[in-house]
């Protein structure tokens, strides 16, 4: 299988051996066991076999090493090794405070950390790692790997199975089929982590509320209209799509609403991080010239895209749709330092030219419009 370079890899190597653990959450298959160990088998750091320990917290012996451990049986475990690289950390009881030991304690061990769910990593076992840690969120290859990797051939080559495949590693350098690759995918990785969970007993109804997810991307959704549809109650579509969120399976944008009377004050939107899942979840996966969903395809495809081209380049900022009562809307809104970018997403560049709310203009310090097709979306991800 062909390892194509993350863009993440340099700016990890560049944190190392900085006193602070570096902690790496995304989903499951997304590539982050495979980033660290490119990192680890890097011969530039001038580290042998023998100073690595690396631990894979699937398998029960291996999370013992790290589960209710002492100073003492550290020293002994660490002894003479440089990187220590944990896969899986959040399936460790009480990992946080097992990763401040090494991190307080072992000064020249550079500690590498996976985890596949952000509310284990990030929640209460993440405190004791507070000022202690860089963090960041590996997602499925990113339009600019996959350019540094082919060049444009490549990007152009591969612009419809994106759409419909979606971009996880697997999907992207595998020559089986991706459709398969993808229905074992989106069912395995995206229950083992929920149904671990204290009170997410009904794996039917996540099912029910993935597709009812799905089939609304880019429109506006309502928790109370998701529980009439999957036959349940609005605080119990919160809690899934919440964790849905922090599985990195799909992402919310909130309605921007700051000045005007009749914009929508609690408006939201739901995208799939991964093209490919959002189509395995309602088994879809037929060409785009036989598909009526190609601008919900088109859309949710850019704005995952940018928000990965904003955290890999830190690109910091808040993201919003706009709406008001009367049907005027903006696709996706960046706020940077005050100033907003506002971006219609048009699939037919034929038909690119859009006009931008006058409302919305006058009511927001709007620094930049643009109109993306498929014609000009590289200006935005490379």
């Amino acid at each position: 299988m062909t390892l194509i370079k993350r863009q993440l890899q340099t700016v990890i190597q560049d944190r190392m051996f900085c006193d602070k653990a570096i902690i790496l959450v995304g989903a499951r298959q997304v590539g982050k066991s495979t980033l660290f160990e490119q990192i680890l088998g890097d011969p530039r750091l001038g580290i042998s076999n023998d100073q690595i320990l690396t631990i894979y917290c699937d398998d029960a012996e291996s999370r013992r090493l790290l589960e209710n451990v002492s100073l003492t049986d550290l020293r002994q475990q660490l002894a003479g090794k440089r990187l220590v690289m944990v896969d899986e950390a959040q399936r460790i009881q009480g990992v946080g405070l097992t990763l401040k030991l090494i991190t307080d304690h072992f000064k020249d061990v550079q500690l590498l950390v996976t985890g596949s769910s952000s509310f284990m990593l990030q929640g209460k076992p993440n405190e004791p790692l507070t000022g202690r840690k860089f963090e960041y969120h590996l997602y499925p290859l990113s339009t600019k790997e996959l350019f540094d990797d082919g060049g444009l051939l490549r990007i152009r080559q591969t612009f419809e199975s994106r759409l419909i495949y979606g971009s996880y590693p697997d999907v992207v350098t595998s020559v089986g089929n991706p459709r398969d690759l993808l229905m074992n995918l989106s069912g395995s990785y995206m229950y083992q982590d929920l149904l671990s969970l204290e009170g997410v007993r009904k794996p039917v109804l996540l099912e029910k509320l993935l597709v009812a997810l799905a089939l609304q991307v880019g429109s506006e959704v309502s928790y109370s209209e998701l529980a009439q549809t999957v036959g349940t109650d609005n605080k119990t579509v919160e809690k899934y799509v919440d964790l849905l969120e922090k599985c990195y399976i799909i992402f919310r944008l909130n309605g921007l609403s700051r000045n005007l009377r009749n914009e929508l004050k609690k408006a939201k939107k739901i995208y799939f991080y991964d093209n490919g899942i959002r189509n395995a979840v309602i088994q879809q996966f037929a060409p785009l010239d036989m598909r009526n969903d190609v601008g919900a395809l088109w859309e949710n495809f850019f704005i995952s895209e940018r928000i990965k081209h904003n955290h890999y380049t830190g690109h910091y900022c808040n993201t919003y749709f706009w709406r008001t009562k009367t049907q005027q809307e903006v696709d996706y809104i960046e706020e940077c330092d005050g100033m907003m970018t506002a971006f219609e997403m048009k699939w037919n560049p034929k038909k690119g030219n859009a006009i931008f709310p006058k409302a919305f203009l006058e009511a927001y310090d709007v620094k930049e419009t643009a109109v993306v097709t498929p014609d000009n979306y590289l200006d935005w991800l490379i």
